[in-house]
């Protein structure tokens, strides 16, 4: 298809295309996927090798949120069972990090729920951070704390937060269909904040709220504009109990098309299959390697994920291999050095040859531990078969 090839070489590149090029990606046949996602991964390939970054969850404090965002199973009259708690304690915290470290992962994200932190909060994240990194060397951690303060994202940077995520979620037309609490514009600044303050910007989307292909690839070419880093792809899990319990609107083919125009969008970026993906891809989950090159590690902040052992099972049965602690994610373009001539070039695809392959799945021991610190955390406000 000349569209692919026109694709191929803007990505390579890193030429932005077009909005009708990125609108053809989604409106593709399914006896043209498997191009589509060749294409894509011939981008993907050039920056990132065959390499998966992984990342975990760590939920802070679950549920109880004031904000009404209707995808989410913690907004505001949310009637989903999920656990319910309020902030874990250091320790708490850096134990739960700790099961996804062992299992490779690389970055540790630390989610709150609720609208922004407080001073005091950012004082508790700090100390849990500080916390994390000396019991975890060299790990990376990002913060997920909502709308950020004057400040904030400065004191966040000193205490030693590599990363701040906080999703567009949705085209900013579109925004005040899923949420009235706060605006588009709101996200974007706090993204902004986050980078000025000197951390890597993480924001990304949610897929499936019954949004059109043109919010889509409007919500990914502002994406593109803010320029984070990394652009995790959620796929919504309609939460009994939430607005959009009902929106079941997607299938394993259109993922992987949308994953493929986020590529092409964003070809050098570090592109995250998040939230959903088990639910929605399936049994093509091992395709969607090809396209992103960075996933999460287990379980989410209110759902439960494929066992880590089995993620890593998937990466190693599709011919690719754990990101080392020892491999910088990003083309060294786009690294933060001051000429990029100490950086390993992300396309040499030697540079990963670590000791991926005997890293090991998260143990049981440590899944159990993450459930009693959330039990702990919940009190009484548990769902039925927590």
């Amino acid at each position: 298809m000349d569209l692919l090839n026109t694709l191929v070489d803007k990505g390579l590149r890193r030429e932005v295309p077009t909005r009708d090029e990125a609108l053809a990606v989604l409106a593709t046949t399914d006896d043209e996927l498997l191009d589509v996602v060749a294409a894509a991964g011939k981008v993907r390939r050039t920056w990132f090798g065959r390499r998966v970054k992984l990342n975990y969850l760590v939920n802070l404090k679950s549920g109880l949120c004031p904000e009404d965002c209707s995808y989410c199973s913690q907004r505001l009259g949310s009637k989903a069972e999920i656990l319910k708690y309020t902030w874990l304690k250091p320790d708490d915290a850096s134990k739960a990090a700790a099961a996804g470290v062992a299992g490779g992962a690389k970055r540790v994200c630390l989610v709150a729920s609720g609208r922004g932190p407080t001073d005091k909060d950012v004082d508790r994240v700090s100390e849990t951070i500080a916390t994390i990194k000396e019991q975890n060397e060299g790990v990376e951690v990002c913060a997920c704390l909502g709308l950020l303060n004057d400040g904030q994202a400065e004191r966040l940077r000193a205490a030693g937060a590599d990363a701040y995520n906080h999703n567009l979620n949705t085209s900013e037309a579109t925004y005040g269909d899923i949420c009235t609490t706060h605006d588009f514009s709101d996200r974007v600044e706090t993204v902004q904040q986050a980078q000025a303050a000197g951390m890597s910007a993480c924001s990304g989307l949610i897929a499936g709220m019954g949004e059109s292909d043109a919010d889509l690839v409007d919500v990914v070419f502002a994406l593109r504009e803010l320029d984070p880093d990394s652009v995790p792809v959620n796929f919504l899990i309609p939460f009994e109990g939430t607005p959009l319990a009902k929106e079941w609107n997607l299938t394993p083919q259109r993922c992987l098309r949308i994953l493929a125009m986020v590529r092409f969008v964003c070809p050098d970026v570090e592109v995250r299959l998040a939230g959903g993906r088990e639910v929605h891809l399936r049994s093509l989950q091992p395709l969607a390697l090809h396209l992103v090159n960075s996933i999460f590690l287990g379980d989410y902040l209110t759902s439960e994920g494929q066992a880590g052992k089995d993620d890593l099972a998937m990466i190693a049965d599709a011919g690719f291999e754990v990101e080392g602690a020892d491999t910088t994610t990003l083309p060294a373009h786009r690294r933060p050095t001051e000429d990029g001539a100490d950086a390993v070039d992300a396309v040499d695809a030697g540079t990963a040859a670590t000791a991926e392959a005997a890293v090991p799945a998260p143990a049981e021991e440590a899944r159990r531990d993450l459930v009693a610190v959330r039990r702990r955390g919940a009190g009484t406000d548990l769902p039925p078969n927590a």
